[in-house]
């Protein structure tokens, strides 16, 4: 009994001697100029990714952020619920670092404002954050957004259908009651041939 009693004490101490695991530090830095990303773990380098950043309009915010929430499967309140997989957010204003379908825009800017990676990759980051905790995961924004962002496709110019647009000329009955003129076509609309009266049909309700 005493010798078991010894055995848990000196358990105990020696847990409560061992030193903590420490977690690891990680710092991800994205570069806005070159569009990648590069994820550090306690100072040493473990990926370098290509992202999609904001593009003219919706600029990712320079700076630097501590993570400080995850969602594994969200979608987007904005953005027509835009799947955003393995989200970690880093502002206060909807920021976040997630996953993308659209992985052929991977390299060049193209998002609203949060930093874009292959499913894959946003993946293996969430679950680095998941293990090592938010207050250890530094988010640096650098560099400066590239001004050749995709173009938004433009409209077609709309068809006029207001008063003011030009009318189409409406071709005249081929036949007509006697001593009914055809209205004369608009310069530039072809001539309709005119011909006479069927005899033996009535015509508009005629008598």
């Amino acid at each position: 009994m005493r010798r078991s009693l010894a055995s848990s004490l000196l358990s105990l101490i020696f847990a409560l001697a061992a030193p903590a695991v420490a977690a690891a530090s990680i710092l991800i830095t994205v570069d806005r100029s070159t569009q990648r990303m590069t994820v550090n773990v306690d100072g040493v380098q473990r990926w370098v990714w290509p992202v999609s950043t904001g593009r003219g309009g919706y600029a990712t915010p320079a700076g630097s952020y501590t993570a400080f929430r995850m969602e594994e499967d969200h979608y987007s309140k904005e953005f027509d619920d835009a799947p955003m997989p393995h989200s970690i957010f880093f502002t206060k204003l909807g920021h976040a670092i997630h996953g993308t379908l659209d992985a052929r825009h991977l390299g060049s800017a193209a998002s609203h404002g949060c930093v874009r990676l292959s499913t894959a990759n946003a993946a293996k980051l969430y679950a680095l954050v998941e293990e090592q905790g938010l207050p250890n995961t530094k988010v640096v924004i650098t560099g400066a957004t590239p001004s050749g962002a995709p173009a938004v496709a433009r409209r077609r110019t709309p068809v006029e259908t207001g008063y003011d647009a030009p009318m189409a000329y409406a071709p005249q009955p081929r036949y007509a009651p006697p001593g009914v003129t055809y209205q004369q076509p608009p310069p530039g609309y072809p001539q309709y041939p005119q011909y006479p009266p069927m005899r033996g049909f009535p015509l508009f309700g005629g008598n």
